[in-house]
């Protein structure tokens, strides 16, 4: 029996489309997070690293907004990534109060190596569970509602 309360319904469309969000998502990061675990790093590293990968050197501060993390939390992250020699800091020419951060050898390796292994895994993962229309519709609509509520921020 269900007993889900009413609240009218524009209401429960919204609500219902927010659990279901928040439900995929999580299960999305999850399986994700299993297989990031296999390469030795745990998903916020993983992120700094594929965002260093794809984009190239970045400031501290460009990499916090980019992958929403706090200025404490991105500075332990890059603290253990400097320790195990994957990424290193350069202070900026232009301005010694920021700082970049960009891959080493060792981290453009590491890069090299695990993300086209996870690609295949997302893809994988998306594939088993939807058609390409599906995938394209899904991807236009995501984007659609995130850009129109960033605008409420």
């Amino acid at each position: 029996m269900k007993t889900t309360k009413k609240y009218g319904k524009r209401a429960d469309l919204a609500l219902s489309l927010l659990v279901k969000l928040v439900r995929a998502s999580d299960t999305m990061a999850m399986l994700t997070a299993k297989d990031i675990v296999r390469y030795g790093l745990t998903p916020p590293q993983f992120s700094i690293l594929e965002t260093l990968g794809h984009l190239g050197p970045m400031l501290v501060k460009e990499i916090g907004s980019k992958k929403l993390m706090t200025g404490g939390n991105m500075t332990v992250v890059i603290d253990n990534l400097e320790k195990q020699g994957l990424v290193e800091r350069a202070v900026c020419p232009t301005d010694r109060r920021a700082t970049y951060i960009r891959l080493t050898e060792k981290g453009q390796k590491l890069f090299n190596e695990v993300f086209i292994q996870h690609a295949k895994y997302v893809e994988e993962l998306v594939w088993s569970a939807l058609t390409e229309d599906e995938i394209e519709q899904l991807s236009a609509l995501l984007k659609k509602l995130g850009l129109r509520l960033k605008e409420k921020l």
